[in-house]
């Protein structure tokens, strides 16, 4: 038989019929299906799931007919995305078996919790469903030898979405936004490897009450981030990271190093405030306390970044020099251990150029004196 005469059997988020319109581009027929000494569970923390061997389990699912050859590459392509690969099965069909085609991990990952379908709809279900349309919307499609990291990208611009759903800020100046306000159209197909760059027309209300557009325009699509600047409030110290930056090798810097706060992206459905410690020990080695300052848009003209930033409590004994970062990122880092006000007089010379480091600095100046008499409130 050839690939578009295969049954698969899916199970857990390919259960949800949106994510599998998602996949393969159309739902298909399906029925109830089990699979017996197996269980369905979590792949990873990002909602994903699939049958791995357990002689006391029985996986249910859905046996999935229907598809073209394309569409069950497309659904190979999401299962890769995972590190999940193809094995052939026989399913039950009530009294009937049925062979079929699965993909699998092979063994469960240790402590594997179990699929719970209301927990992937919603916890993970609406940032997988914008992961995977970018992934399909790529022409042409991205390797299955690149999905390892492209992936993971793909569902921290899902997760952003979903985080800038949340958003509840006030508008007692601005316009108070109204859905329709403003409208994307024609959307081009993303580019880019690692980030992304994406092309569509907008029309947008204009304040006198009509409507403009449609007009064309680019935004880079970037992972929302964290930057934490650790203090000492009993030293009054910082510390500062320093390393080659592309941003400015790209504009021409003859001196792309940068000075800058501990920062690092979100991961997918991680929470600011764990990617902010986690962030912190990666690339400083810091057991810190967080203390949130603020919460921006960097650039909202031409990028989706937004920023969350953090005073970083903590104990720094020496001043000095030291490296940092992760080998398996890749990072080069350079952390500069010195005083609040040998930093400030940083950005007078113009050192810092770094926007989040300069707002950073300066709020803690402005804040610093209250931050040292409650930590000594606190140590006492």
């Amino acid at each position: 038989a050839g690939i578009a005469d295969m049954d698969l059997f899916v199970c857990g988020p390919l259960c949800d019929a949106r994510l599998r319109r998602a996949v393969a581009g159309a739902d298909g027929s399906t029925e109830p299906a089990s699979l017996s000494a197996h269980a369905v569970v979590m792949l990873d923390d990002t909602g994903m799931a699939v049958a791995v061997p357990d002689p006391a389990a029985q996986a249910h699912g859905l046996i999935w007919r229907g598809l073209t050859a394309d569409q069950i590459e497309r659904v190979a392509l999401f299962y890769a995305a995972y590190g999940a690969g193809p094995v052939d099965v026989t399913v039950g069909l009530g009294d009937a078996a049925c062979p079929a085609r699965m993909w699998s991990a092979g063994v469960a990952p240790a402590a594997a919790a179990p699929w719970l379908a209301a927990d992937w709809d919603e916890r993970f279900a609406t940032a997988t469903l914008f992961a995977v349309a970018e992934l399909f919307a790529r022409d042409p499609r991205p390797a299955s030898a690149t999905l390892a990291w492209q992936y993971p990208m793909m569902l921290k611009r899902g997760w952003n979405r979903v985080c800038a759903a949340g958003h509840d800020r006030p508008a007692h100046l601005r316009h108070d936004a109204a859905p329709g306000d403003a409208v994307m159209t024609d959307s081009a197909r993303p580019l880019g490897r690692f980030f992304s760059l994406r092309g569509f027309d907008v029309t947008h209300r204009r304040f006198d009450g009509a409507s403009q557009g449609p007009l064309p325009r680019e935004v880079f699509f970037g992972i929302d981030a964290v930057l934490v600047l650790p203090y000492d409030p009993q030293r009054d110290r910082v510390v500062l990271v320093e390393q080659v930056r592309m941003g400015a090798l790209l504009r021409g810097d003859p001196n792309p190093w940068v000075l800058e706060p501990v920062a690092g992206m979100i991961d997918a459905f991680e929470t600011p405030q764990a990617a902010a410690l986690r962030e912190t020990k990666e690339e400083a080695g810091l057991d810190v306390t967080l203390r949130e300052v603020v919460s921006f848009y960097p650039s909202p003209g031409n990028a989706t970044d937004y920023f969350y930033t953090y005073i970083g409590l903590c104990d720094l004994p020496d001043l000095g020099r030291y490296a940092g970062g992760l080998d398996a990122e890749q990072e080069d880092l350079r952390l500069h251990v010195l005083t609040l006000d040998a930093a400030l007089a940083l950005i007078d010379t113009g050192e810092i150029a770094a926007g989040p480091a300069i707002t950073l600095l300066y709020w803690l100046a402005l804040h610093r004196d209250a931050l040292r008499v409650e930590f000594a409130r606190t140590a006492s």
